[in-house]
């Protein structure tokens, strides 16, 4: 599998994980109020950054990708629902866009894009 396709399918994992996020509150029953609040934003936050992506690749997109999967780990101790289902759903899901989005950084700056010449 070359390069650009393991890039193309990280960000589309992180698609689908910014939508697991976003309709989270509703598939576990998280309670209204900063969690599920929390969720929506950050679902659709990682989703857009993840169309973005895969529309045109730019390295700040992974960048914010990773800032975003690492927000979702900490939230819920700064929003304060630690120890609920919001908790694990959102230290799991974002644990996972933070390495993935990693994960690329490190493909992009093992193998860095050609630059071509106009000739």
């Amino acid at each position: 599998m070359s390069e650009w396709s393991n890039t193309k399918l990280c960000d589309v994992a992180n698609l689908i994980l910014g939508a697991l996020l976003f309709f989270s509150p509703w598939m576990f029953g998280f309670a209204a109020g900063a969690q599920s609040q929390n969720a929506w934003i950050s679902g659709i936050v990682i989703a857009v950054i993840s169309i973005a992506a895969l529309a045109a690749f730019a390295v700040w997109e992974e960048w914010l990708n990773l800032i975003v999967g690492l927000w979702v780990v900490v939230s819920p101790w700064v929003l304060g629902f630690q120890g609920t289902t919001a908790m694990t759903a959102h230290v799991v899901i974002g644990i996972i866009v933070a390495v993935l989005a990693a994960i690329e950084l490190w493909l992009l700056y093992q193998n860095p894009p050609r630059l071509t010449t106009g000739r």
